[in-house]
């Protein structure tokens, strides 16, 4: 399945169906009087967050949703069918924006979420709605209000606990192969991976979600390379993981030029918890692992991790580091919710 985690596409409510001009005619019945029936309400159109969906692939095949219009209301007093809606069924995790691009319609961060966004036109009333007194045979209804039409952005932005970062085979596929049954694309040259994979890793019993996204480089987030473009889907994780490859001449270096593009992309990623590692450590002697992960400790300002995905060292102290992480945040999300529960019972 191809990744795609943007899309534009139109939509449109269905439109009211119009009111009925009709009059009762029945044998034996003089004056039978009005009995045109509304129409019925068109359409809306929905988005729902749904389970097994982690691309909006499907939109790139399909960009235009209609719901169906309202019936016309008919004789007798009968009311126009409602029209049927219609469901854009999205990936847990997708932003939708207006077709500027900018303005937040929704997030759906829930499985099950649903948010209307775009309403149908009521039905228009039919000639018995103005029958009164002095106007016992009119002669006219409203027609149905249209229906609503505009061009949103889908943008998806993964779900997951701890996000992998760092410069190009630096070793993060290698990583979430090693740990989670996720089989990401692993070779010996730059950009390996061109799209994000996510992958379930466990440890001491309990499981948390990791996604490894594309290399960053110098200047990415002014467009060299792959650019940063893919940034947004750690930007829910609770913690990073930031890989240094021990294949690199100058560790620190390159430490802060993935850093510098952490915090020149803005939105919470410079401010979120940091695990350093050091990975592919299986090429080197010890004396040298020690030499390099000092050199990584003063650019970075704690003690990096030394991992080898082949070897299997430091990996599970990695997994259970940002398991822990995870859990404190989650704790610490729990109580700031009882806090505010306990906030708005008080008042």
């Amino acid at each position: 399945m191809k990744f795609l985690d943007q899309a534009k596409v139109y939509i449109r409510s269905g439109d009211g169906g119009g009111g009925s001009v009709s009059f009762r005619r029945e044998k034996y019945i003089e004056f039978g009087g009005p009995d045109g029936g509304d129409g019925g309400r068109g359409g809306d159109v929905w988005a729902e967050a749904v389970h097994g969906l982690n691309t909006l692939i499907d939109y790139r095949y399909q960009q235009h949703f209609k719901a169906k219009t309202g019936m016309h209301g008919m004789g007798r007093n009968r009311t126009g069918a409602t029209g049927s809606d219609t469901i854009l069924k999205v990936p847990v995790g997708t932003q939708i924006f207006e077709e500027d691009n900018e303005t937040l319609i929704c997030d759906m961060i829930d499985e099950g979420q649903r948010f209307r966004l775009a309403a149908g036109g009521n039905g228009g009333f039919g000639n018995a709605h103005f029958k009164s007194s002095t106007n016992q045979a009119p002669r006219h209804a409203n027609p149905g209000l249209p229906g609503i039409e505009k061009t949103i952005w889908l943008r998806l932005k993964l779900i997951a606990d701890a996000g992998l970062v760092g410069l190009p085979n630096a070793g993060k596929s290698t990583f979430l192969s090693s740990v989670t049954r996720a089989r990401p694309k692993i070779a010996d040259y730059p950009f390996t991976t061109l799209h994000p994979n996510l992958g379930v890793a466990s440890v001491d019993g309990g499981e948390f979600i990791i996604a490894d996204i594309p290399g960053l480089i110098e200047g990415a987030h002014q467009g060299s390379g792959i650019g940063d473009r893919f940034l947004g889907h750690v930007e829910r994780t609770r913690v990073l993981l930031h890989l240094v490859s021990a294949q690199e001449t100058d560790v620190a270096d390159a430490y802060r030029t993935v850093r510098g593009e952490l915090e020149a992309y803005g939105h919470g990623l410079g401010e979120k918890p940091e695990i350093v590692a050091l990975s592919q450590a299986d090429i080197l002697d010890e004396e040298l692992q020690a030499a390099l992960a000092g050199e990584l400790e003063e650019a970075c300002g704690q003690t990096p991790l030394v991992l080898s995905a082949v070897s299997g060292q430091g990996m599970t102290a990695a997994l259970r580091r940002l398991a822990a992480i995870i859990e404190d945040d989650k704790n610490a999300g729990r109580e700031d919710s009882s806090a505010e529960g306990a906030r708005d019972w008080s008042t």
